[in-house]
């Protein structure tokens, strides 16, 4: 009994989560006919994979978003200033987070380092699922980030997980993706290029 409402929610979670980002891609898609939306002006939509990236003409400010690393230790999105940083808001239980996943390891195995990071932000309650997440799917680059509280979707004005922003080195969001994309293309790459230029 337990097991089946165990499923019954997260299948719940999984329907909601997906409707709210197809609402939120078709707001997108609606106002950037006139090329304006909430927030910001778009000035590009990139394809990634099934997806599409959306540029913003002018980065946009963060709020500060504290969240655990490894060893329980406090962080937030300040303490990745001066890298530009790929942020991932996930969940274990999500599959289309399970989907994309492994491209974002591949991608940080890649270019990972002192200017760029792939920052993976568990939004799990136990964080423990992560680490077994990791182990069942061969993830060997990401390191482990937590938001057990979940409140990053909320603070970022995320739809649901998973949502993907491009951050530069000033902690402004450059632009973000809703959904699974294929992280390791040469598009997102480009992306990556142009951040760490600064144009």
């Amino acid at each position: 009994m337990k097991s089946a409402l165990k499923i019954f929610f997260l299948t719940m979670i999984v329907i909601a989560s997906l409707v709210a980002i197809a609402f939120f891609l078709f707001t997108y898609q609606r106002e950037n006919a006139t090329g304006k939306v909430s927030g910001g002006t778009l000035n590009i939509a990139i394809d990634i994979g099934d997806q599409r990236f959306m540029r913003w003409s002018t980065p946009r400010d963060l709020p500060t978003l504290p969240f655990k690393g490894e060893a329980d230790k406090a962080l937030s999105l300040a303490d990745f200033r001066g890298k530009v940083v790929l942020l991932n808001i996930w969940a274990t239980w999500c599959p289309p987070c399970r989907e994309e996943m492994p491209s974002l390891d591949r991608l940080n195995a890649k270019r990972g380092g002192a200017d760029f990071e792939v920052v993976a932000l568990s939004i799990d309650r136990d964080t423990a699922l992560v680490e077994s997440f990791y182990e069942e799917f061969g993830i060997e680059t990401l390191r482990g980030y937590f938001d057990p509280s979940a409140q990053a979707p909320n603070s970022l004005r995320a739809p649901g997980v998973p949502t993907t922003l491009l951050i530069d080195r000033n902690g402004r969001e450059i632009g973000r993706a809703l959904g699974p994309a294929a992280w390791d293309g040469e598009q997102v790459e480009a992306l990556i290029d142009r951040a760490l230029q600064g144009s």
